[in-house]
């Protein structure tokens, strides 16, 4: 079962800020802990992230649902130049609710100058049938209120005009 998440903001600033900062940016800065989620320290084997069919891993700090260190892959897998990515998360290290991988979209709408319409997507793939009601509330109940968490880091960062680590 896939279960479908969104949000969508308006951010103020230019266009191209508003769609690299949430990849190319450090991600420690991005996903820095929330709820159950664990803070991520850093990511290894990066060479090239940024373009379609590159990867990452990605590494947190112990918590209650991660054992510390490498936690997932990231990987691109398609990305339209200030327009849109469309990546995914997978390789988990610890079991998350029979979730075999999440795909995300970041879609970026220019407005206006700097004024940009951000659409942000995650579906999150199950494969436990027992598991779907479970699924489908984490999502909602959770998921979501993290998004928004990791929205507004990203739209701080792009306010800041946080360097980039990727090309």
């Amino acid at each position: 079962m896939n279960t479908e998440v969104s949000i969508s903001s308006v951010f103020e600033c230019s266009l191209e800020r508003a769609f690299k900062t949430p990849l190319l940016c450090d991600v420690s800065k991005v996903h820095t802990g929330y709820g159950i989620m664990p803070k991520v320290t850093h990511c290894t084997e990066d060479e090239g992230w940024g373009k379609p069919g590159s990867s990452k891993k990605v590494h947190v700090v112990k918590s209650l649902t991660q054992k510390g260190g490498f936690a997932s892959v990231d990987r691109i897998l398609e990305r339209a130049e200030n327009q849109y990515w469309l990546f995914q998360v997978d390789q988990f290290q610890s079991w998350i609710l029979g979730f075999d991988r999440f795909t995300g979209k970041w879609t970026v709408t220019e407005l206006a100058p700097n004024r940009v319409r951000v659409d942000y997507q995650f579906t999150l793939h199950s494969t436990v049938p027992w598991l779907y009601p479970l699924n489908w509330l984490f999502a909602r109940l959770f998921w979501q209120n993290y998004m928004r968490h990791v929205l507004e880091n990203i739209r701080n960062l792009a306010y800041r005009k946080e360097p980039y680590m990727y090309a």
